[in-house]
């Protein structure tokens, strides 16, 4: 074959181009299985973090989330007990798509000291992208014990300060019901306005990003008002 023909350079760059994609599709099989397990442990230390165990060591992650996480479990919108649905593996992105009332609403429990702390999931939209996070609640159903928060691309220094203390911290001590029992959420407002037992500050500059927040905690704990009220 004539090397400097037309036929043998694409011959050969389609060649080269099914090579490529089976050692991709390899290292992209091999690797998956490795991927699944971080994302499961990074979880793990998520619901943790909720509940202000932190610095929670990825090689130590599953024994203490399996120590200290004494139940789960899934309700729907009525607050009824979902057979057959293990709670951990629902995917909260997907849920949160569907109309409320086909929702599938996973709960984490915490004991301590003989007193349970409810661990609820989150997920909504940022500026940019997905944001998620874990809310857990006193005994009490109703008052926050933690917040811990993460989002996919919010900017640096603006909205990607979500995901740290200083906006998580402001949640504890929140209430999501008002004195009559109705459920309110806890609002996030411009910054220096949430100074309520119901809102919290949200980030200066990062004011599509606290709009998510705000939306996110409405849709997600609205549907666990039957649940909690039980």
């Amino acid at each position: 074959m004539n090397k400097q023909g037309n036929t043998y350079t694409f011959l050969y760059a389609a060649i080269l181009v099914v090579v490529v994609a089976a050692v991709l599709s390899f290292v992209a099989l091999s690797l998956k299985p490795m991927q699944t397990k971080n994302i499961k442990i990074e979880k793990m230390q998520n619901i943790l973090a909720s509940v202000k165990i932190n610095d929670v060591e990825a090689n130590e992650a599953e024994k203490i989330y399996n120590k200290l996480i004494t139940k789960t479990f899934v309700v729907n919108v009525k607050g009824e007990v979902v057979e057959g649905v293990n709670a951990f593996d629902v995917d909260l992105s997907k849920e949160v798509k569907k109309k409320v009332d086909k929702r599938n609403l996973p709960v984490f429990i915490y004991t301590k000291d003989g007193v349970n702390k409810y661990i609820i999931p989150v997920r909504g939209k940022g500026l940019w992208g997905p944001i998620w996070g874990f809310i857990s609640l006193n005994d009490d159903k109703n008052t926050v014990y933690g917040a811990i928060f993460d989002h996919q691309g919010e900017t640096p220094g603006l909205g990607a300060e979500i995901a740290n203390e200083a906006f998580q911290k402001p949640f504890s001590g929140k209430q999501i019901h008002n004195e009559s029992g109705k459920f309110v959420s806890i609002e996030v407002h411009k910054a220096g306005k949430g100074t309520d037992i119901h809102s919290v500050d949200g980030i200066s500059g990062g004011t599509m990003t606290s709009k998510g927040v705000d939306a996110m905690l409405k849709d997600c704990l609205s549907s666990y008002e039957a649940f909690l009220k039980k």
